[in-house]
């Protein structure tokens, strides 16, 4: 049985993984690393539990740093455990360092990588995600775009040999764990405290992490204006690293309408998603989601991550900026039912054939 070596390390790629690998150890021996990057319970640990991730073989216990570092750690680490278990194929999703830090790894020990979610692109190397992509896509043997979009890209970058479009592992998840809800994963809805977090018959779901968002005062402070100012309060699971900011904010300015929580596992998120009014996000992953639900969107983010959901405003990108948020959630949407770009919900299905194919 061939062996194909999986390398995750933050909390969208656990949700791919979660549906690429139960499709893949039907016909494959995977070995599977974590390398850290997400290492809090919230953030990591309850995404296996609940999704029924196998544990990893390996965790190589590497957060934090700058990307430099952090980068090097991995590789090194990575290459540890390609020497050992000499896989036939590297796995990697998505564009953080750890993807990077694999497919480097892998390349230079002329181990054939397989990229799924190629071909994102923003247009800027200020962003360090972008970086990452391009890396990766250059070095890959195999590439899976989840979007026309992504094989555009792929062609004007004289890479589109053996890139396929598969559709996005992100909806296949979507689709399985929204069909398997029953409420009660609300109930790991938290506060600060730990107490229970009584969610309101009509709210927005808002996530805001990126550093461009939270780096300052300022900035934050804007988007929780925003948010104060809507006709329904806002539920906001913080990532750990902005916990101590938007908490003294709150506090400070005496914020009424924002319901900080502590982070959420996949199934309360989809569930949030669901249930709530509008959506306000850094995220990719969910506006994307935001975008399968039906639920209208603004970014607060520079460029278009996913031109796809930007169709009928049913996503919008806004400034950090009180008013810039407010009038792109006052502005009307519409989805259309026919319109899926993000394929059919089977993109693992044709992601292992491909696999297979090229392994032989």
């Amino acid at each position: 049985m061939k062996k194909i070596c999986t390398v995750v390390g933050a909390r969208p790629q656990f949700i791919k993984l979660a549906v690429v690998s139960r499709v893949l150890r039907e016909g494959f021996q995977e070995v599977l690393v974590h390398t850290g990057q997400h290492y809090d319970h919230n953030m990591s640990d309850v995404f296996f539990e609940e999704m029924d991730i196998p544990k990893p073989d390996y965790n190589l216990g590497i957060s934090g740093g700058n990307h430099g570092q952090m980068t090097g750690q991995m590789l090194e680490g990575i290459e540890g455990v390609l020497l050992k278990e000499a896989p036939d194929m590297l796995l990697v999703f998505g564009d953080t360092n750890s993807t990077m830090a694999g497919a480097l790894a892998a390349v230079k020990l002329h181990i054939p990588v397989c990229h799924v979610e190629a071909g994102g692109r923003l247009g800027t190397l200020a962003n360090p995600e972008e970086v990452n992509r391009i890396v990766t896509d250059h070095v890959a043997s195999l590439r899976f775009a989840c979007t026309p979009s992504g094989m555009e890209f792929l062609k004007k970058e004289g890479i589109s040999d053996a890139s396929y479009l598969a559709g996005d592992p992100m909806y296949d998840a979507f689709r399985y764990y929204t069909d398997r809800l029953d409420g009660k994963e609300l109930d790991d809805l938290r506060d600060f405290s730990g107490a229970p977090l009584n969610l309101p018959e009509t709210f927005y779901y808002m996530t805001c992490h990126r550093q461009e968002n939270t780096d300052t005062d300022r900035k934050l402070d804007q988007i929780f204006q925003a948010m104060e100012s809507l006709d329904a309060p806002a539920v906001y699971p913080v990532h750990p690293r902005n916990h101590d900011r938007a908490e003294r904010l709150c506090r400070e300015k005496g914020y009424q309408n924002i319901l900080l929580a502590q982070p959420v596992g996949y199934k309360c998120s989809i569930s949030l998603v669901g249930r709530a009014k509008k959506i306000v996000t850094d995220s990719g992953g969910l506006q994307r989601e935001a975008f399968f639900a039906g639920k209208p969107c603004v970014t607060v983010f520079d460029h278009v991550a996913w031109p796809e959901t930007m169709v009928n405003n049913c996503n919008q990108l806004a400034e950090p900026d009180k008013a810039d948020i407010l009038a792109k959630l006052g502005v009307e949407t519409s989805f259309d039912p026919a319109y899926q770009p993000f394929g059919d919900g089977h993109s693992a299905e044709k992601i292992v054939e491909k696999i297979k194919e090229f392994l032989g």
